[in-house]
């Protein structure tokens, strides 16, 4: 078929850059590309033809690319900060569960790799209302609250945004295009994305460190 794509042509899942080789990767059939999917706590940056998925409820996840540069990543923190304990933070440790490291983290490993800091494009999605009947303050709200304020004083601007809401929700990024697509996942029990950010969150305070389609271009 014309136009098509095989899956020989594209990048191996040994391809990664370095430090994200654990971060799972697996062949997208209908998009005829590799995807790298994160889960909370953890980010990914490429320079390769390839997407970056996530499912978030309260968390949220940033997405920013160089787009002169053709490099790119997705995190995705469940808390806003986090306090370091003065060791030395690897990729994807414990840290970037929060948002003060995994921002960070995120836009350090672009610039180390080629990016401009000139050039970031950020996106940001999540922060869902999907634990019901709390009483303590709304994580989501939180993480909305702190991913804005973090942007304003590094200096960036927000290209784009789908935060808030009570539906947990799907992201797809393309590093390279900049498209981000965004599934609310309306249909779906909330109660299994909500037990395992309550299991989440009771792990971090055990272990601290010290659907609608929307198209985002």
């Amino acid at each position: 078929m014309s136009g098509y794509i095989s899956k020989e042509d594209l990048p191996r899942p040994d391809k990664a850059l370095r430090g994200f080789t654990e971060i799972n990767r697996y062949w997208d059939r209908q998009r005829n590309l590799y995807a790298a999917k994160i889960l909370p706590g953890q980010y990914y940056v490429t320079t390769n033809q390839e997407i970056i998925v996530t499912v978030l409820g309260s968390c949220v996840s940033a997405c920013i690319r160089d787009p002169a540069m053709g490099i790119g990543g997705m995190n995705h923190f469940m808390l806003p900060l986090g306090e370091e304990s003065g060791r030395i933070m690897s990729r994807n440790s414990d840290a970037t569960r929060y948002g003060n490291f995994a921002m960070e983290k995120l836009i350090n490993d672009i610039l180390k790799n080629g990016g401009r800091r000139e050039h970031l494009e950020v996106k940001v999605f999540g922060g869902g209302k999907v634990i019901q009947h709390m009483t303590e303050t709304d994580i989501g709200g939180r993480n909305i609250k702190f991913v804005r304020e973090f942007l304003a004083t590094e200096g960036f601007r927000i290209a784009a945004e789908d935060l808030g809401d009570i539906y947990p929700r799907k992201v797809v990024y393309d590093p390279i295009s900049g498209k981000v697509q965004v599934k609310k996942l309306r249909k779906m029990h909330n109660d299994t994305i909500a037990k395992r950010e309550i299991d989440y969150r009771t792990e971090l305070e055990r272990q601290p460190v010290s659907g609608d389609i929307e198209l985002f271009d």
